[in-house]
């Protein structure tokens, strides 16, 4: 599923740039990805839709405090994506929001915890969803996919 995402971030510069379900599906299984992978993109995918369309609580909107997980939410994340989540809030790159966003996207692919790389593709998707300016070292770190880099 989350190279069929990776896919579609790299070729689509937006989600309105998609064709629609059916179109794309033939064109992922053109390129070679497996029915099974392109079936649970799109489904999270439709996923993200629903849930970006959902009016957001005017509490939430105007939220300042901190996020408290539960214990159940830090076992479906893991330490890692939720140290991950606070950083990009205190940076400015995502709001209350979109972090709930991110967090009940991530819990709806059913891996606990989420892996790092996964979890990052997920954010990237949600900004990427809502067409959200993301600065370009944000960026890198979104794409990085943990391999080692040579240095020039």
């Amino acid at each position: 599923m989350f190279d069929v995402l990776i896919y579609l971030f790299e070729n689509y510069f937006n989600p309105s740039a998609c064709p629609d379900a059916d179109v794309l599906a033939k064109k992922l299984t053109a390129v070679g990805f497996e029915r099974e992978e392109i079936d649970e993109a799109l489904d999270w995918l439709n996923g993200l839709s629903k849930a970006s369309s959902a009016p957001v609580p005017m509490a939430l909107a105007a939220s300042a405090g901190h996020r408290v997980y539960t214990a159940w939410e830090i076992d479906q994340l893991g330490v890692e994506a939720i140290g991950f989540v606070s950083f990009l809030e205190s940076a400015g790159v995502i709001d209350p929001a979109q972090r709930e966003l991110i967090i009940e996207r991530s819990v709806a692919v059913g891996e606990s915890p989420i892996g790092a790389e996964q979890f990052k593709v997920i954010v990237l998707m949600v900004l990427w969803s809502q067409e959200a300016e993301v600065d370009a070292l944000i960026l890198e770190e979104l794409l990085d996919d943990g391999s080692p880099r040579e240095l020039h």
